[in-house]
């Protein structure tokens, strides 16, 4: 569950980055488009980051098969979440009957009625695991996937950033030179504090 609503998490922050661009000006990377189109809820959350998912669409806006390709993984995740909340429900208003009738059966005040009543629940309620015992089997599976699937995919679009990032670091390449000027400066000004009394 917590892995589904990672990616679509995922998958909703990479439309958001997606549908926030401001402008089709090409900056001179990628790393500089995707921090153009950093979406205002993103920046809120998250600071001025720039997210491997806003480089990742950066990176594949202009090809067809990638766009595809999330886009077949970002519906599998909504079809998947919609699939299992239905199963999730019904699965849930059972348990919750059971959990109900438990309860209830406390206030049954004749000791041996009470234990008739827990013995019908417990024999309905084992019966009705056995019976969804392939589909809960079923929707462990569909879990399991999902979760390797975000786990490739993320592994896939880190892969493919990752060089973006090398260009954007060789193409802003930090100088100590003005950092040591500034220093300075900050020093002679402490000289002069400490000879003034």
């Amino acid at each position: 569950m917590k892995k589904i609503f990672f990616a679509s998490v995922m998958a909703l922050s990479l439309l958001s980055c997606r549908e926030n661009k401001a402008d089709n000006t090409p900056a001179d990377n990628v790393i500089d488009n995707a921090g153009s189109s950093v979406s205002s809820s993103l920046k809120s959350y998250r600071g001025d980051e720039v997210t491997v998912d806003c480089i990742y669409f950066e990176l594949i806006k202009n090809d067809k098969n990638l766009t595809a390709l999330n886009t077949k993984i970002v519906n599998t995740f909504e079809e998947t979440e919609k699939t299992l909340a239905v199963y999730r429900n019904i699965l849930n208003t059972s348990i919750s009957y059971y959990q109900d009738a438990h309860l209830q059966t406390k206030s049954i005040t004749d000791s041996l009625v009470r234990q008739q009543v827990e013995k019908e629940i417990t024999a309905s309620s084992d019966q009705y695991d056995l019976k969804v015992k392939n589909i809960k089997e079923r929707m462990d599976l569909i879990n399991k996937n999902s979760e390797t699937l975000t786990s490739l995919y993320t592994a896939f679009k880190i892969r493919k950033t990752l060089p973006e990032i090398e260009k954007y670091q060789n193409a802003h390449p930090l100088q100590k030179d003005s950092l040591d000027h500034f220093i300075n400066k900050q020093n002679s000004l402490l000289e002069e504090l400490k000879k003034l009394k």
